[in-house]
């Protein structure tokens, strides 16, 4: 009988021995992958972001990264992020998604905006509604306010909506 429990602590030294040898690289790796590489940083917010706010830098801090599993479209610097608009809410301490970020709206539903249409060296311009709210970029449909007819456009930089021709 006590040549089996001198076995048994014998071999639970030796399991104490293995799990502090397999552990000890996990924690003095900190903020660096298996192979010594820094895994980078990300954007965490610093207070609650709500849907249609717009985001500026004092909201958000760049936290290294430590967890080898994070992936995805998390972002990575704050002028990734700063400007943008929230598509939901972002909670502190939590990465921030570039898929829950949009471009702000250059032009509103149901706002004034200007309505230009360009053939050669002719220019018409009109005053106009958009249907759809638009960044710059996007397509929208708007109503021209003299005539009544909806045309589809593209949004400029100043709000200005550009008619295409058909």
């Amino acid at each position: 009988m006590r040549f089996r429990r001198m076995k048994s602590l014998a071999m639970a030294w030796f399991a104490a021995a293995g799990l502090s040898v397999m552990f000890v690289p996990v924690f003095s790796a900190g903020a660096t992958g298996v192979d010594g590489t820094s895994m980078g940083t990300a954007v965490v917010p610093t207070e609650t972001i709500y849907p249609g706010d717009i985001i500026g830098s004092g909201q958000l801090e760049e936290v290294d990264v430590t967890n080898p599993n994070l992936t995805g479209d998390y972002a990575r610097t704050i002028r990734d992020v700063t400007g943008r608009v929230s598509k939901r809410t972002l909670l502190p301490g939590r990465t921030i998604s570039i898929s829950s970020l949009r471009q702000p709206f250059a032009v509103t539903r149901g706002s004034n905006a200007r309505l230009v249409m360009s053939m050669g060296s002719m220019t018409i311009t009109a005053a106009g509604t958009p249907l759809d709210d638009g960044a710059v970029g996007d397509s929208v449909r708007a109503r021209n306010l003299d005539s009544g007819i909806i045309v589809n456009g593209t949004v400029l930089e100043n709000g200005t909506i550009r008619v295409v021709s058909k």
